[in-house]
């Protein structure tokens, strides 16, 4: 298994690298040029068309990256964020093409909470084009073995911390009119729609 410092190395070259995340274990490449995250759909097979996460190591960053999340946008991160959540906000300057799939006036963002190994690669990069850690349509893997060997084998760093919780991470969809929910998860939607009323009362 491999170590904090080949992640960093491996992300800055480009290449993919699976990293465990506060719900599973997640494949994940550098978001900052579109080849790494082409590399990584094409590991996953995962249709270009479906979007992946940019996944931040603090709120700071996520606003570095996506400066136009201020407003109410940025107040329903704040509200949520760190957390076991998927928030899709609406990304009107359309940054990260390579990451929104079919919709790119849309974006998901993620700031979870990190174990140490993964939380020591992301105050390095910044962030990540983060997916689990499976073919597509495939099982979120909860540790490191239910991960496909072809995604092990195809990516230059592999982190291990065990068994995680297994369930992945609410995607919540706040840029499409109503808010609504796209994934039930680790988290309930409730109690995250209330928190957001709460936080733009």
């Amino acid at each position: 298994m491999s170590t904090p410092d080949e992640a960093v190395a491996a992300l800055g070259a480009g290449k993919t690298v699976v990293l465990p995340t506060d719900t599973v274990y997640g494949l994940c490449a550098s978001p900052y040029r579109e080849q790494p995250v082409r590399r990584l759909y094409t590991l996953k097979g995962r249709d270009e068309q479906k979007p992946i996460a940019l996944l931040a190591s603090d709120l700071d960053m996520l606003f570095e990256c996506v400066p136009e999340l201020r407003g109410r946008a940025g107040v329903i991160a704040r509200a949520l964020l760190p957390g076991p959540y998927t928030l899709i906000l609406p990304n009107p300057a359309r940054r990260y093409r390579w990451l929104t799939g079919s919709t790119p006036e849309a974006i998901g963002v993620r700031v979870p909470v990190l174990p140490a190994p993964s939380r020591a690669v992301l105050s390095r990069v910044g962030a990540v084009a983060a997916t689990s850690a499976n073919l597509a349509a495939g099982r979120d893997p909860a540790a490191i073995e239910e991960v496909p060997q072809e995604i092990r084998a195809g990516s230059a760093a592999v982190v291990d911390v065990g068994r995680l919780a297994g369930t992945p991470s609410t995607v919540l969809d706040f840029a499409h009119g109503d808010p609504r929910v796209v994934r039930a998860g680790a988290a309930a939607p409730d109690e995250a729609f209330e928190r957001v009323r709460a936080a733009l009362a």
